[in-house]
């Protein structure tokens, strides 16, 4: 199914990234942003930068909801049976790239296969 999906990257070269903050040298409101931007080092100014990681595959899976139950109760699942998930009908599901949460999103119909559109991008902290 990996095939099947591929992401497409339009106008990507003509996006400008943001560069990362000069040291403020001493601005006492600026040692915060100087710590968070520490780890990444020198970022990417434009998607031409990026170009190196173009072609490395990433999984993504929508996720529609969860159910947990014991052994027993599946085992006694058969065709046909419903398995109650913890989502309504409406809300958001929630979308991984590389079992990471990045975003979420509603279920599509394009032409005759299921799509996700993403309503939410997700930020998460990196230090975990």
């Amino acid at each position: 199914m990996a095939e099947d999906s591929e992401l497409e990257l339009e106008n990507l070269e003509d996006v400008d990234l943001p560069a990362p903050a000069a040291d403020a040298g001493g601005d006492a409101g600026g040692d915060e942003a100087d710590d968070d931007m520490s780890e990444f080092g020198d970022l990417p100014r434009s998607a031409k930068d990026l170009e190196a990681v173009y072609d490395i595959p990433v999984q993504v899976s929508a996720v529609l909801g969860k159910s947990t139950m014991q052994v027993s109760q599946l085992l006694k699942l058969g065709r046909g049976a419903v398995v109650e998930l913890d989502r309504k009908v409406g809300e958001a599901i929630d979308i991984y790239v590389n079992n990471r949460l990045v975003a979420r999103g509603e279920v599509v119909v394009v032409e005759d296969r299921l799509g996700v559109t993403m309503t939410e991008i997700i930020k998460t902290d990196r230090t975990g």
